[in-house]
């Protein structure tokens, strides 16, 4: 089996946002670089466990980014990844991007794609949908389990209420999220293969963007907090009337 874990780069939860150019760029000086956590912590997670059981599946990492995603990509390969495909273009338009992937998919014939359900800083949670779509292939996503026996996979999906378990078969492209898999942390053996792991820069299709950035806007301030006396009753269900807003 084949497994190909898409890898995406995105800034540390700790880092500072800001704006450029009139609001229009993400500023990205200061900005501590990590692996999209629902990518790291349980697609690519989920394929090493599956791999772990079964030694003649093959991983492949996939990103869309420049030189500078270099660094992830190898913290990917130390996690368990076997070889890397780096298409070099930067792009934050999600069709063009699912595009690329979808391009790497067809030249290497997969029979399961991983994604995260989304990455934390668009939260688009649109590549795999359109990934799939482009391969002509099932699309489960939200999965918080998952299991293949020969060419059927079972997952498990959260929905109002309940769980849903769906039956596919394979190939099909799956979004992972909290529940699939727990967090790794790579090993100086893991680290050290990584270096000479096979990490292969793939030239974009090409394809017209849908979508263009047209400004950023940080979310405002949060107010201080308002300490109203236990006694004064009338005070509290004023403020609760008048300025507070639902969450």
């Amino acid at each position: 089996m084949k497994i190909l874990v898409c890898i995406s780069k995105s800034p540390d939860t700790t880092s500072k946002i800001a704006f450029k150019d009139g609001n229009t760029k993400f500023d990205e000086n200061g900005v501590q670089w990590i692996i999209n956590p629902y990518d790291e912590w349980y697609s690519l997670v989920r394929a090493i466990e599956l791999k772990e059981k079964d030694a003649s599946i093959i991983i492949h990492l996939v990103t869309v980014g420049l030189a500078d995603c270099d660094p992830i990509i190898r913290k990917a390969l130390a996690l368990g990844g076997d070889e890397a495909f780096r298409v070099n273009i930067d792009s934050n338009d999600s069709y063009t991007i699912a595009a690329q992937i979808a391009e790497v998919a067809k030249k290497n014939s997969y029979d399961l794609v991983f994604t995260g359900k989304e990455t934390i800083d668009y939260n688009g949670s649109s590549i795999g949908g359109m990934v799939a779509e482009m391969l002509d292939v099932p699309y489960v996503s939200l999965a918080t389990k998952f299991d293949v026996n020969a060419q059927t996979a079972t997952v498990s999906r959260e929905i109002e209420g309940g769980e849903e378990v769906c039956e596919v078969s394979l190939p099909v492209v799956v979004s992972c999220q909290k529940g699939v898999a727990e967090q790794r942390i790579p090993n100086m053996r893991g680290i050290m293969a990584a270096r000479t792991k096979p990490l292969n820069v793939v030239e974009p299709t090409n394809v017209e963007s849908l979508t263009s950035v047209s400004s950023y806007e940080l979310p405002p301030a949060k107010a201080g907090v308002k300490l109203v006396d236990a006694d004064n009753v009338d005070e509290l269900v004023r403020l609760l009337h008048e300025e507070a807003k639902a969450i």
